[in-house]
């Protein structure tokens, strides 16, 4: 892996390509610290300090870490990229169902640039409506955070409203479009996906931290209670577990073979080639995870506007129950990650059009019949499969609340061990090693991983080497996520008996 690494740098163009992405990485953090004028970040830093073990600070810290940490900073880039990706988003759901739209999809070029230039003009009402509500908060601190007091902690803004108001929108909405610009270059003339990385950066931008109060939190000062030792090896093994449970979901998928006839055109006969239709175990990625976080928090807040507003103490323990920490989240949280699993399936794989393709190429299933047998073969084995990658969603985004909530993780420690973050953050890494794995396939160097090749000249022993090979990866992986289970029993299990 060192060798690819150094090879990776002979390449001129990979070469450039890898410094261009860096450049512009090292921009988008430039701007993550650069205060808006008329702000004092330190009183908002020093509340959410307090606040980090909390159930509400924990839904804030989960979008300053999206922000790469601009939120908490009062940044130019407080809004982040994710108005940028909610416009994907909208636009990408809605051209499965507005027949318009489709259509532009499938355009080609000239219409995915259409819907590219929809989804700019989308981001900035996005950003004009969050940069004014998120202008709006700051200035009543006080209605938005509960337990912030003013005279404890100071004034967040510090100039009038109005020009405030009105300047810092413009400034957040400037950042957000030059972020949306950094990740478009990057994508096309850096290395990996351009809006992801931004992401990424910002997650791992609290590496640092994450350590120091890391080695505090086990290796603590004098006079100071620590957990030791047994508990950071333990802690050590969990993390090890999980990144191995998420590569293994985000790699996972079944390989269904497919077979294609021979066909005579002219003098050539075509076909007659052995492949495989790979479908992912974890067909949706972190949107459902994104989903289910976004469609929680609206209630949560409503609930408890109506219940302050008419005394209602029903309302108000039922907004208290759906922050972080409780069961009825969980339990929700659960129900909607596997509801928008099997959406984010049935928008985006279509097993119907999978089938025609099959059967216009000449392409079948062994022991499938083409045409609507092969769609419900399909329709059969993704169903299943969701079921077991949305189990896996939830046990891994579950995880860093386990730890902050049972175990007193501090939060910033907590999110490197599963949950969003960490789902985008292997997600991406593995992406942009895929790229660069290509770029060194390419001028005949080897990748990151070296990989063994099984030759066999019968058709039916590859097949079955094939499905014996998913049926292993399947076992590994329920085998790691026991591992993560009974690590995680035996980490509440040590810090039960040190408290009683």
């Amino acid at each position: 892996m060192l060798s690819a690494f150094t090879n990776s740098l002979k390449i001129p163009e990979l070469r450039s390509r890898i410094f261009y992405t860096l450049a512009l990485l090292f921009v988008a953090r430039v701007g993550a610290h650069i205060p808006l004028p008329g702000i004092d970040p330190h009183p908002l830093q020093e509340f959410f300090k307090q606040q980090a073990g909390s159930a509400g600070g924990a839904m804030v810290g989960l979008y300053n870490m999206f922000t790469g940490g601009a939120l908490v900073k009062g940044a130019v880039f407080a809004l982040g990229i994710m108005p940028y990706i909610s416009a994907s988003i909208i636009f990408q759901l809605m051209t499965a169902v507005v027949p318009a739209l489709s259509r532009l999809q499938q355009e080609g070029d000239v219409g995915r640039q259409k819907l590219t230039q929809y989804t700019r003009y989308a981001t900035v009402l996005i950003c004009l409506v969050q940069g004014t509500l998120l202008i709006l908060a700051l200035e009543n601190p006080a209605k938005l955070f509960s337990g912030y007091d003013v005279a404890t902690y100071g004034s967040i803004v510090i100039v009038g409203k109005w020009w405030f108001l009105t300047t810092s929108v413009i400034f957040m909405t400037a950042g957000t479009l030059l972020l949306m610009w950094l990740g478009e270059q990057i994508t096309q003339r850096g290395i990996g996906n351009g809006v992801s990385l931004l992401i990424t950066i910002g997650i791992l931008a609290d590496i640092p931290g994450a350590a120091t109060a890391t080695y505090q939190m086990f290796f603590p000062a004098i006079g100071v209670a620590g957990l030791g030792v047994p508990q950071a090896i333990v802690m050590t093994l969990l993390f090890v577990l999980v990144t191995m449970g998420i590569i293994m979901v985000v790699q996972g998928q079944r390989k269904i073979p497919v077979q294609y006839a021979k066909r005579v055109v002219g003098n050539k006969v075509m076909g007659g080639q052995s492949s495989f239709l790979p479908l992912k175990v974890n067909y949706s990625g972190v949107m459902p995870v994104i989903f289910a976080s976004a469609i929680l928090l609206f209630p949560q807040q409503i609930f408890s506007q109506i219940g302050a507003a008419f005394n209602l103490k029903f309302l108000t323990e039922l907004s208290s129950n759906l922050l972080r920490g409780h069961w009825v989240y969980y339990s929700s949280y659960g129900a909607l990650i596997l509801f928008f699993s099997y959406f984010w399936v049935s928008v985006m794989f279509k097993p119907i059009q999978i089938a025609d393709d099959l059967k216009k190429y000449g392409g079948y299933i062994p022991g499938v019949r083409p045409g609507a047998p092969t769609a419900q073969f399909l329709d059969f084995i993704m169903t299943r499969m969701t079921l077991a990658g949305a189990l896996f969603l939830t046990i891994i985004a579950v995880m860093p609340d386990v730890l902050l909530f049972e175990l007193n993780v501090p939060q910033r420690i907590a999110i490197f061990f599963g949950g969003t973050g960490m789902l985008i953050t292997v997600g991406v890494i593995l992406d942009t090693m895929k790229q660069i794995e290509t770029f060194l396939l390419q001028r005949h160097y080897d990748g990151f991983l070296k990989k063994g090749r099984i030759r066999s000249r019968n058709p039916g022993a590859a097949t079955a080497i094939g499905e014996a090979a998913d049926i292993k990866t399947v076992g590994k992986l329920w085998l790691v996520l026991g591992a993560i289970f009974l690590v995680g029993i035996a980490a509440w299990s040590v810090k039960y008996f040190q408290s009683h």
